[in-house]
């Protein structure tokens, strides 16, 4: 499948060359065309002068201005029509190639969600039937049930993105401006995946009694996608940590450092866009559907903030999201 539609997009960038080429082609031989008819019409006038004619010489000029004229403006036109069409055909040819480019990672996501619906259900599914069918003493139970509240937590999370990222990008969702302990809020968070995730090494510097104006659901969901991001890159052995402090009266500054194998420079950017995965989509093995990221630019700047991503030393990342008071 991969292979045809690489087949399809060859043939048609050969395509939409070959008609771009064809018009060029054919508007340089207009332009040809029409000065050379304009230096036969002047030259069949400049014949039919007769020299003992008195207004021989103004005559001659007139023909000669006119000659001129039609030359300058040939030219023009000609000129025009083809940086016009140059414009038009770059914007159509990016255009066509950013449809592509988004239909394809459509379709990486399409098959990334259905990947992340069927995975943690199967696994409840099959833990809640172990349950039922096998009497298992109290260790394993607390186990299998932990594992099926972790995947519920999943399945929670992604419905929460798509749903928030929908109603964001559509207008649909009505911002509150509430005031918030975001100290607790951000340590409560960070509680809840290192209950997840306690086999994980966990670091938290937050400093208390932070307090911010804006969405506490949507801030829940930036720093959920900032942790969950971190778990999913991150070697199970390695630390992360998160942390929250002011700088100057009127920042507020969010982090979360993890020790993975880093964003390379060019990427920084494209990681928050939407869709978007670093890597190969055949040979990728990390989780995900390309809008953790983009969800957290997008409430960010609903947020009046600004999020970046910078190097971890040695190996790593620091996501950093600056609120502005």
């Amino acid at each position: 499948m991969k292979a045809s539609r690489k087949s399809k997009l060859f043939l048609a960038s050969i395509v939409y060359w070959i008609l771009l080429t064809y018009i060029i082609a054919a508007l340089i031989f207009w332009f040809i065309a029409l000065n050379r008819q304009v230096e036969q019409m002047a030259t069949h006038k400049l014949e039919e002068l007769v020299l003992d004619d008195p207004a021989y010489l103004t005559k001659y000029e007139k023909i000669i201005d006119e000659k001129k004229r039609k030359n300058t403006q040939y030219t023009g036109e000609g000129a025009t029509f083809l940086v016009l069409t140059l414009v038009g055909a770059l914007f159509v040819y990016r255009a066509v190639r950013k449809q592509i480019k988004l239909q394809q990672q459509q379709q990486h996501f399409m098959m990334a969600v259905t990947h992340e619906l069927k995975t943690p259900i199967a696994v409840a599914k099959l833990n809640l039937e172990t349950l039922l069918k096998h009497q298992l003493d109290e260790t394993k139970k607390q186990k299998l049930l932990s594992m099926t509240l972790e995947e519920t937590n999943r399945l929670n999370t992604l419905a929460n993105n798509i749903l928030v990222s929908s109603q964001l990008e559509g207008g649909r969702y009505s911002i509150a401006r509430e005031e918030i302990d975001l100290s607790s809020l951000i340590k409560s968070a960070t509680q809840d995946f290192c209950n997840r995730f306690p086999a994980r090494q966990w670091v938290t510097n937050i400093q208390p009694d932070i307090e911010f104006t804006g969405d506490s659901l949507l801030l829940q969901i930036l720093v959920n996608n900032l942790l969950e991001n971190a778990v999913k890159y991150s070697p199970k052995t390695a630390s992360i940590e998160c942390r929250l402090f002011t700088k100057g009266r009127h920042h507020i500054m969010l982090q979360v450092v993890d020790e993975g194998p880093g964003i390379p420079d060019n990427e920084k950017n494209k990681v928050f866009e939407k869709f978007y995965r670093i890597g190969n989509e055949n040979t990728r093995v990390a989780k995900g559907t390309g809008l953790g990221l983009f969800l957290c630019r997008k409430i960010a700047e609903d947020q009046h903030a600004t999020i970046r991503v910078t190097d971890n030393a040695p190996t790593g990342c620091i996501f950093t999201v600056n609120f502005t008071l």
